[in-house]
């Protein structure tokens, strides 16, 4: 199988044939190339996740029809083999098609840039789960921190120096105590993580959860379960208040989550890949009832009607 060195010696274009060197370098032209699958590994602790959902098929059939239009971006590691910065679902998606290289650009860049690179190339995906958001920020912030000479060059408008956090906020459009927030989910065990993810425990929630020792996070989740109820950001705060004090037992969290919360309802609650895949993509949470409620009044009339033709026979 041909190799990244034996793919780089290629024909010159015309521009590089009738350019000086130092027209070349000037103009910084772009080196694209077909790297090989197996020569490029992931971004470490990439935050985003790659799903094999309705995206990613449609994603399959644009590359079945016209390739790989953007490259994907990466750098040269140390080893020899590449990086990859952005173009995870690309490479997915060749990979599921079979297809044995990748159309790259190779980057010239030290880790934070790489850091800085990888986050923003994601801030326009059509959906971005909360947890990819908390580790994409914790990232990029510890990044940035890390980059010589930034502070210097974060000035407001007014002359002052932004913090980091201030300037991403400028960037993403979320504010810098809602940056914070999703931060602060990086410290749930995975199980309560998922939950925030699936919609099952708002953000404000998850926060306060977010200060509780994972031991005790546990206990909490494992109440969850069993009673199939989350907590409300009431209970959360008095329970992060509890552990702060030292006073949060198994009994104290069994008595606050067994408690009957004002206009409680009767919850049905859907966990999993086997139902996120049901829905359409693009699909708000908050929309999610009613979807749930149409299709069992689909399915009701459905099998009205085949219990009437049974009835005809």
């Amino acid at each position: 199988m041909a190799n990244a060195r034996d793919i780089e010696m290629k024909l010159p274009s015309l521009d590089e044939l009738f350019s000086s060197q130092e027209e070349r370098d000037d103009a910084k032209l772009k080196r694209i190339y077909e790297i090989p699958l197996e020569e490029i590994d992931p971004f470490p602790d990439h935050p985003y996740k790659v799903r094999d959902d309705e995206d990613m098929e449609n994603l399959i059939e644009s590359i079945r029809e016209h390739g790989v239009m953007t490259p994907a971006a990466v750098r040269k590691k140390e080893d020899g083999r590449y990086e990859l910065i952005s173009g995870h679902r690309r490479k997915r998606a060749c990979e599921l098609l079979g297809i044995p290289t990748l159309r790259c650009e190779i980057m010239e860049m030290n880790r934070e840039e790489s850091i800085v690179m990888m986050v923003e190339s994601n801030y326009q995906r059509s959906t971005i789960l909360p947890s990819e958001k908390a580790f994409a920020y914790r990232m990029r912030l510890e990044a940035m921190k890390r980059m010589p000479g930034r502070p210097g060059k974060n000035m407001s408008p007014l002359g002052t120096q932004l913090r980091s956090d201030e300037q991403l906020a400028q960037e993403v459009g979320d504010s810098r105590n809602q940056i914070q927030r999703y931060i602060r989910l990086t410290e749930l065990i995975p199980e309560l993580l998922d939950m925030v993810d699936e919609g099952q425990i708002a953000l404000r929630p998850a926060v306060e959860l977010s200060y509780i020792p994972k031991l005790k996070q546990g206990e909490i989740w494992q109440r969850i379960e069993e009673e199939q109820c989350t907590p409300s950001h009431d209970q959360t705060i008095r329970m992060r208040r509890m552990a702060e004090e030292g006073k949060l037992t198994h009994e104290v969290i069994e008595a606050i989550m067994t408690e009957v919360k004002p206009n409680q309802k009767e919850k049905i609650v859907l966990r999993g890949d086997r139902f996120r895949k049901l829905f359409p993509p693009d699909l708000p949470m908050s929309k999610r009832e009613d979807y749930i409620a149409a299709a069992m009044e689909f399915y009701g009339r459905h099998r009205q009607r085949v219990r009437e033709r049974d009835d005809a026979r």
